[in-house]
């Protein structure tokens, strides 16, 4: 039977053409639905006219860097997921574009086979966007204290308001609240958020984990302690600290 689903839509920003090009031809040849930007005025066009699945964007950019359109993206409430490539020597860059609300990074140079595979972890991560007038699905979701996660439309509430997060830190936050109670380790957390076994950035998760303790309010000493680490082994969620 033939699939009817429509190709997964992809934007590249990016102001080398030669890659620029590699991309869009190799990510179309895997099936994808592919647009290309080579500044972050032309991006900002293509999102005003089209919705996509997910933004591949390069920091060294002329004009604005990756940095700024990401900043600007989050400020104006996109949520689409974003990976971004980073040169290989700037552990800073990645760090500063988890921080910034990015859902991956992949260093520079890399083999298009790791983006793609890239690709697909970030968008098994993340939020389902509905067909206008398709059914909605159950809906499956945990409470705790005064938040709300729930798993099927991929969003946190607290009060009833949206916390906004991003793809991997709903990833992350999900796999910590099925496995409540239960210690994991950073590298089977990273793995389960992931959705396959990928090299892990030894401070990414701890950036997410950071995020999410944020916005569930454990800046506040005296708010519960839903994250807690474990010295020496990794992170564990508690329902009821």
């Amino acid at each position: 039977m033939t699939s009817t689903a429509l190709p997964t839509k992809i934007v590249v920003l990016d102001d080398d053409a030669r890659l620029r090009d590699l991309l869009r031809r190799y990510l179309t040849e895997q099936g994808l639905a592919v647009q290309v930007a080579d500044t972050a005025q032309r991006l900002r066009d293509l999102l005003e006219r089209e919705r996509f699945d997910l933004i591949v964007l390069d920091v060294m950019m002329p004009l604005e860097d990756g940095f700024t359109v990401l900043r600007k993206l989050r400020a104006a409430g996109d949520s689409t997921p974003v990976l971004m490539l980073t040169a290989q020597a700037e552990v800073d860059d990645r760090v500063q574009g988890l921080t910034l609300g990015a859902d991956d990074y992949l260093a520079k140079p890399f083999s298009p086979q790791e983006l793609v595979a890239r690709i697909q972890a970030v968008l098994r991560r993340a939020p389902a966007m509905d067909v206008p007038g398709a059914p909605s699905e159950q809906e499956a979701t945990v409470a705790f204290g005064p938040y709300r996660l729930d798993m099927v439309r991929r969003f946190l509430y607290k009060n009833d308001v949206d916390c906004e997060m991003t793809a991997g830190e709903f990833g992350v936050l999900k796999v910590l609240v099925n496995h409540a109670q239960k210690t994991l380790s950073r590298d089977r957390l990273m793995e389960l958020a992931r959705g396959r076994e990928l090299p892990a950035f030894g401070r990414s998760l701890d950036v997410q984990v950071s995020r999410i303790r944020k916005l569930l309010g454990q800046d506040d000493t005296d708010a519960p302690q839903y994250v807690q680490t474990v010295r020496g082994v990794g992170y564990v969620f508690l329902m009821n600290p």
